[in-house]
Parts: structure tokens; sequence; C-alpha cells
């Protein structure tokens, strides 16, 4: 098998063999554990982000297995048992998952998503299950933030060719879709996913011909019901525009065509645009649409808009499929609990950053909502079997500051999560990409303004109940006795 084929189930970090393989010999193979996958900040400094990945990770478990060479491999390192290589062998997930739907809005701490399995299962699916969790949550959040910032205006994913690689780039594209962005540049995510995808021209068009003028004949000859000139090859405004109006007019306005733009991909994109819009108004071209690129973020546009340029369409690329201004979520899978003779143990782990001390046991993950607005008030994590009684008004407090508390009277609780997998079987139906796109569009119609904001965002509270909150201290307080 060459590397381009090599077998996926095998992005697995190293370390993972060695730990499985030491719990297989120490007789802890069948031993039920719970991890949960959580991260700790949002991106930018935002109120929320949301999930992504799930359908990546069903696709991945559903194929996992390992081949003859993968086994070869792991027999050639010398460090793994012929009896662990064999369990390998007819190695299949068995255990339980429970995540938030994909496309759910998501906050830091929570358990976006628990394995239950025995060790050797759950050890092993937490490199990949975090790569998808990372990268196309952190992608899909950043899309969402680029898209609030474009006020209603189609927004273009166009980040293929600075992705990092060619999965980030088909992966980007679905979360960018997910998150609310209207098409994309990469044919292969609409073969792959359905997709929308569009595209303009290049500079390269512009050059290849004699003239700009007969570049821009050329192309709209060719395509002639859905031409987007780029018009800042040489000079945009003394050049670029006035050959645009004149070949528009001269072959499109004739048949009657009404749906044509230009592209400004260089300068000042505020000045250009304003510039451009009373050429292109006085021409009488008013339905011509002004499409913008240039490295652009939520930033950028939202400055641009502020500045009043008269912007219809933005592509976005690099700062949307890199997430570069934070391009790192920093999501985590966390031993939390195991079971002895039936029992659930909750688990910690403890350290000098408060930030990265664990919330113990297998938990369940609630969202409170307004009975009148609808509006998400705050989520609640709980022990997995504590009962919240919707009759009775729930208090709430902050895991931090615990004097500070909040009492709900009118309000709807609802359980976020969904069981994905029992018993190694997958149980849920996965929707389809436009259904994930629109519970998304739902989600955020859920939140406050004030959460959604880009500065100061209004901190969104995610709080444990007192049973958890208790059995969180009472570990600590038992881990610091025994050092």
């Amino acid at each position: 098998m060459n590397n381009t084929t090599r077998n996926r189930t095998m992005l697995i970090d190293f370390y993972e063999f060695t730990m499985a393989n030491g719990y297989f010999n120490s007789k802890l193979k069948d031993k039920t554990v719970y991890f949960d996958i959580s991260f700790r900040k949002v991106p930018d400094e935002g109120g929320y982000a949301i999930f992504a990945g799930l359908g990546s990770m069903i696709k991945y478990i559903e194929n996992f297995e390992f081949t003859e060479d993968d086994l070869q491999y792991l027999k050639n390192q010398n460090l793994f048992s012929d009896d662990f290589i064999n369990y390998l062998r007819s190695f299949k997930f068995t255990g339980d998952i429970y995540c938030v739907k994909e496309g759910t809005v998501i906050f830091p701490y929570e358990p976006v998503l628990t394995v239950k399995a025995n060790i050797v299962e759950a050890q092993l699916l937490e490199t990949y299950l975090l790569l998808c969790f990372n990268h196309q949550s952190l992608i899909a959040t950043k899309s969402s933030r680029i898209k609030r910032a474009a006020k209603g205006r189609v927004v273009l994913e166009m980040g293929a060719r600075r992705a990092h690689g060619v999965s980030s780039a088909n992966n980007g594209s679905r979360a960018a879709y997910i998150a609310g962005i209207d098409a994309t540049s990469n044919t292969l995510a609409d073969c792959l996913y359905g997709i929308p995808c569009s595209g303009t021209m290049a500079h390269s068009w512009v050059q290849m011909f004699d003239s700009e003028e007969e570049a821009f004949r050329k192309y709209v000859r060719t395509y002639p019901n859905n031409a987007t000139l780029l018009v800042d090859t040489y000079d945009t405004l003394r050049s670029g525009i006035p050959n645009a109006i004149k070949v528009i007019k001269e072959e499109l306005l004739p048949k009657n065509i009404t749906n044509f733009a230009i592209r400004i991909d260089s300068g000042d994109l505020t000045y250009l645009s304003k510039e451009a819009r009373k050429m292109l108004d006085e021409a009488g071209l008013t339905m011509c649409k002004i499409v913008v690129s240039n490295a652009l973020d939520e930033y950028l546009i939202e400055a641009l808009l502020n500045q009043g340029a008269p912007i219809d369409v933005f592509g976005v690329g690099e700062r949307l499929v890199t997430a570069k201004s934070n391009p790192v979520l920093g999501g985590v899978y966390k031993l939390c609990a195991m079971e002895n003779e039936d029992e659930i143990t909750p688990k910690i782990k403890i350290s000098d950053n408060p930030v990265k001390i664990t919330i113990p046991h297998f938990k369940k993950l609630y969202r409170i909502y307004d009975k009148k607005t609808h509006k998400a008030k705050a989520d609640l994590i709980t022990i997995f079997d504590e009962k919240i009684d919707e009759s009775k008004p729930l208090t709430i407090f902050d895991p931090e500051y615990t004097w500070k508390t909040q009492t709900f009277k009118e309000y709807i609780i609802k359980d976020i999560r969904e069981t994905i997998y029992k018993d190694g079987k997958l149980v849920y139906k996965l929707p389809s990409l436009d259904q994930i796109r629109e519970h998304t569009k739902k989600e955020l119609s859920y939140l406050w303004d004030e959460v959604l904001r880009f500065d100061n965002p209004h901190k969104y509270y995610v709080d444990l109940s007192e049973k958890l909150w208790q059995t969180k201290l009472n570990l600590i307080k038992k881990m610091k006795k025994s050092l």
C-alpha cells in the first residue's frame, strides 16, 4: 500500500496505541470509561462557537478497521504484543456516543460529545474525533461571524488554494456552508456535498487577450447569463469599469440580460466600490452588482459597510478557510468517569491552571429557553441521572462566583444531546447538509444580540447543577488532600 492510499484509521496519535496496548495487557481492555469532548475558549474573543464535524466522525467510525498492512506496521515497531495486534485485527467500535446536533451553538466547558466505551476503543478514537471537532467547528464559527458581518449580503467561500491541505479545503467548504456561507469556489466540495459552486475569472483571462475589452467581450459571449467581469487587472476606474460598461451595454442589454456583475480584487475597496457604483449608475446599469475580494474577514467587511461601501457580494478566502485571526479551537478529549461493578465513578483532572480542571462524571447538557421569547438564557450541566421538574422554579449559579444566582420561572429546558451510537450501532440519522444549515440558522436566532456582537460580547452562562458542582469540589479536595 502506498502513502497516498494509506488507511485513514491509522490517523491516530502513536501514544494512543501504546496506551491501548498497555491497557490490553494490564487486563483493563473491558473497563468501561467515559470521555468528553469540550473546548475552553471561543475563538476571536467571540460569544459563541458552532459545532461541526459530526458527519466526518460518523464516516470514520463506520469505516474503522485495521488492514494487514496496518497490523504489520505495528508489529514492526516491536512495542506491541501479538495478542494486542490480533485483537486489532477484528476491532470494531461497540460503545455509545452522545452528541449535540451538528450546527448547534456551543460554549466553553460543555460536554459537546461523550464517548462511552471500553478504554481501548475510547482511546483509539481520540485523535480523529478531535481533528474533526477542532477544525470544522473552528471554520464554522469563523464563517458564521463573516456571514453576519455581511448583513444579509451574499458571501462566497474562495479559500481552497490557501487551505492547509486537501481535507482542510473540502471540510472547510462544508463547515462554511453549514454556518451560512452561500457558495464555494471549490468544485470538489460541490461534488462531495452538493454545496453551490460559483466562480468568475482570473486576471490571467484578461491578460491572455490583446485588450481588456476583447477579454470581457469573449467572456460574456461564452457566459452571457451570469457574467462577472474582473475590472482591476490594469486600472479599475480608467480602464476596467469603462470597458465593462461598454461590453455589457453592447453584448448583454440588447439580449435583455440583466444578471451581471463586476469584481474588484485590489485597492481601496470602499473608494473603488463607491466610484464604480457612480459610474455604473450613470451608465444606466443600476442592476449591475459589485463583487469584492482580497483578504477579507468579518472585521474588514464590517468596516467596509460602516463606511458605506455599496458592495453586493463578498468573496472570502484565506482568512476564512484558515481562520487566520485565531487558527486553533483547542478542543480536548478528557476522561470524566469510569464504571466499577456497574456503578459510575467520576474522574477529574487537576491543574495549577484552573481552566484546565475538568468537569467530572457522566453528564447531561441542558439549554434553558425563555418561554415567551424563546431566546436561550443559559446552559446547565447536570449529572446524568438528575431530574429537573419544569413545573418548579429553576435556580442556577455561576460555577466560579457561586454567590451569583439566577432563577427561572417561565422557562423551557431541553436536553440538547442525542444518542448517536448505541452498543456500537449507528442509531442517529444524519440530516442533510441543508437541514444542518437550517438548524444553525435557528440556533443563532435563539441568541441575544448581545451574545452575537463581535466586541465584548455578553457572557453566555454555562452553569453546573449544585450536585455536579459539589461532586467536582469534593474530588478536588480529595485529590489535594492525598498529595
